[in-house]
């Protein structure tokens, strides 16, 4: 169970990474990209971040409890 934890917390944290650079260089080109999906990203973004925190807090608490 452990393990394929781990590869869904990377996929998620690949996740945020992927909205991050999307959002950064949306906002570095502006434009109309930038105003209609600069808020978009943000939100995405810590949508993402806060699914990657809930899975990294079950992956260690997994871990802790002998849930290899």
């Amino acid at each position: 169970m452990a393990d394929s934890l781990f590869y869904l917390v990377v996929a998620a944290m690949a996740a945020v990474v992927v909205a991050l650079v999307i959002g950064i260089a949306g906002y570095g080109k502006g434009g109309e990209f930038n105003k209609k999906h600069g808020n978009k990203m943000m939100r995405l973004r810590l949508l993402f971040q806060f699914i990657a925190v809930l899975l990294i807090l079950a992956y260690v608490y997994l871990r802790n409890q002998g849930g290899q």
